[in-house]
């Protein structure tokens, strides 16, 4: 089957649709700047997320330790108490002051990280607090400017549905190596042969090359791996 008419239009619909998404994404200065904030703000929130689970959890295995340092700590204050002999009860006050350095070491740590979580509280509530504020005021402009495109909006939902019909008509193999194209060739997975060169790459393509590509409707370049045809056979 000759999939050269079905490709040359989705790739026409690619470029058509990279035209349309730069013009819909070419947001005026106010605009952008929030389109930056947020971006921003979203990135922030993530990170303050992300190091809090972090901290979080740091906090869950500290307490565990100082628990388990406490529940020592009170053995050997116990055995203290029980002590009758002097040889004991030296020993006991050396295993208890073990036991509460041993508890400090746990404790500290443990007071910092609570103390850093109870700021990061503060400071992610804060920042998707001006996040969703952000948001909102983005979303508000955004619907206004989608407004004034609108021909562009409805000439980008057209080309997305011909697209679809489009993709119903090739193979799997071939969508899948065209779409693998597009987006490791910069956009272009179908390009033409002019004077014997690929104007993907610009490479020359040799004789036996040119010669299958006058008997064939689509190859593929050596060096690119474009989609190559010929203008005769269009």
């Amino acid at each position: 089957m000759n999939f050269l008419p079905v490709l040359l239009e989705l790739q026409a619909i690619h470029d058509n649709l990279t035209i349309i998404q730069r013009d819909l994404s070419s947001f005026p200065p106010e605009m952008a700047k929030l389109d930056t904030d947020l971006k921003t703000l979203v990135r922030k929130v993530e990170g303050l997320s992300k190091n809090l689970e972090e901290s979080r959890t740091n906090q869950a295995a500290l307490s565990k330790d100082l628990i388990q340092a406490q529940k020592l700590e009170d053995l050997a204050r116990t055995a203290l108490k029980n002590s009758t002999q002097k040889i004991q009860y030296t020993a006991a006050i050396r295993e208890l002051d073990e036991r509460e350095r041993q508890k400090s070491a746990f404790a500290k740590p443990l007071k910092d990280v609570e103390t850093r979580i109870q700021s990061m509280e503060i400071e992610l509530a804060e920042c998707t607090a001006l996040r969703d504020q952000t948001k909102e005021e983005f979303e508000e402009i955004h619907r206004i400017f989608m407004a004034e495109h609108e021909n562009q909006v409805l000439a980008r939902e057209k080309a997305l549905a011909r697209k679809v019909e489009l993709e119903a008509k090739l193979e799997p193999v071939e969508l899948g190596r065209f779409n693998r194209l597009i987006v490791g060739r910069h956009g272009r997975a179908v390009v033409i042969v002019e004077n014997g060169t690929c104007t993907g790459c610009r490479t020359k393509l040799r004789g036996p090359l040119l010669a299958q590509l006058r008997e064939k409707s689509i190859l593929n370049c050596e060096s690119c791996s474009r989609i190559l045809y010929s203008p005769a056979k269009v």
